[in-house]
């Protein structure tokens, strides 16, 4: 009898298989394989000669495997859109082994995968579509006296609405007179040659996605484009519902890293998920008030020690605010970095791979040691610095091989 069950379901499964592959919807699966591509020996070809150089250069040939030091940043934005399925299986394959959902909510109170709620304007195709109509600020088009603008919220859609839309490359042009030109704003050193076909995400698709692909889960949650309560949320209700998608799909606790730039998130989950709230990740947006300096400690209160008696593990500013150059130019950590790592906090760090080329002495990512950046090659030696006298546990990045490949060579 059971034979006889199994030959009539079987032309069924056959037929099931032959669709998704058909449909070109990839079946999501742990990578078989590491693949790093050319990037990371072009980066260390790019080096000065250094003991780090041919350190590195033994490793061209790996073996390469997955590691948590290597976290994806929106996936792999610098060669696919954010936030998309592909981008994120992208990063899985560089060996990444913790992906990143930045959280934010729709108009049903749904939560889904975006860098910020008011960019849908320019990360997708809103515009060009019926539903711009449903934008805050429609888009207006450069004048002699203003840039050209738009703003599109997830929190003006439906979750229907928001999975109708097709992601872009994020960007938008200032100088712009029409929608076209406004949303083809894709910086030269990206690429629009994987957009076609990707796809949006919600929360939910993420942890399923993610928890396929075999990597830790590292949600952010956004800050509101609107007041809250929204239609009854708290701010309490929007971070607990994050959590509660994990908790739903049986994920352990100890494979997700929550984030916020909102201290009062983090403590709440330290209060009411402590099990989560372990691992929650204070994103330290204190670089942006005035007075902040990471070699004044006074510039960024609470301190260090009084982050850590409020149950706060792991901390994670810029990359420049972590480094500084010392009276002959070489790149140490600063005294921020000093300060975090005597009060035992864990430290990781964003985002490597977001300045785009450095032969100009890179962008605000590196500011802070920005005199001694001179190359692409000076990549490594930042993360060098990073790994050995900071002591990040890993390294937010646009495109994850570079951090894996020097995580496999270092042997982290």
């Amino acid at each position: 009898m059971y034979l006889v069950q199994m030959l009539r379901i079987f032309p069924i499964i056959l037929l099931g298989v032959f669709y998704l592959l058909s449909s070109g919807r990839s079946i999501a699966g742990p990578p078989e394989s590491i693949q790093l591509g050319p990037r990371p020996m072009y980066l260390v070809d790019s080096m000065d000669n250094s003991s780090l150089k041919e350190t590195l250069l033994n490793c061209e040939k790996g073996p390469f495997k997955k590691t948590e030091f290597s976290i994806a940043h929106r996936g792999a934005p610098l060669m696919f859109p954010e936030h998309t399925m592909e981008s994120n299986m992208a990063a899985a394959r560089m060996g990444a082994g913790i992906l990143e959902c930045d959280v934010t909510f729709t108009k049903d109170k749904e939560l889904v995968c975006r860098h910020a709620q008011n960019d849908l304007h320019s990360s997708t195709n809103i515009l060009e579509t019926p539903l711009a109509s449903k934008c805050v600020s429609p888009f207006k088009p450069a004048t002699a006296n203003q840039p050209a603008s738009a703003e599109c919220r997830t929190s003006e859609l439906t979750l229907e609405e928001f999975k109708s839309l097709r992601p872009k490359m994020d960007g938008a042009n200032p100088s712009a007179i029409t929608i076209q030109g406004y949303i083809k704003a894709t910086p030269s050193w990206r690429t629009e040659l994987y957009s076609a076909n990707t796809r949006l995400m919600t929360h939910q698709e993420s942890i399923r996605l993610f928890k396929s692909l075999g990597t830790k889960f590292t949600p952010e949650l956004k800050e509101a484009s609107v007041n809250m309560p929204f239609n009854g949320m708290t701010q309490e209700d929007y971070a607990q519902k994050l959590i509660n998608d994990y908790k739903a799909e049986g994920i352990p606790p100890g494979d997700v890293f929550p984030q916020s730039f909102h201290l009062a998130d983090i403590l709440y989950w330290i209060r009411k998920e402590p099990e989560f709230g372990k691992q929650a990740i204070y994103l330290d947006g204190r670089y942006e008030e005035k007075a902040f300096d990471p070699e004044n400690e006074q510039s960024w209160q609470p301190s260090m020690q009084e982050l850590r008696s409020l149950g706060v593990n792991y901390i994670a500013p810029p990359i420049w605010v972590l480094l500084k150059l010392d009276s002959s130019g070489k790149i140490v950590p600063s005294a921020y970095a000093i300060a975090a790592s005597k009060s035992n906090l864990n430290i990781i760090t964003w985002s490597l791979e977001r300045d785009g080329p450095l032969h100009q002495g890179g962008g605000w990512y590196h500011q802070s040691i920005q005199s001694s950046i001179n190359g692409d090659g000076k990549l490594y030696e930042v993360l060098d610095v990073l790994h050995k006298q900071v002591g990040v546990k890993g390294v937010f990045s646009d495109w994850p091989s570079t951090t894996t490949f020097y995580a496999n060579c270092i042997g982290l």
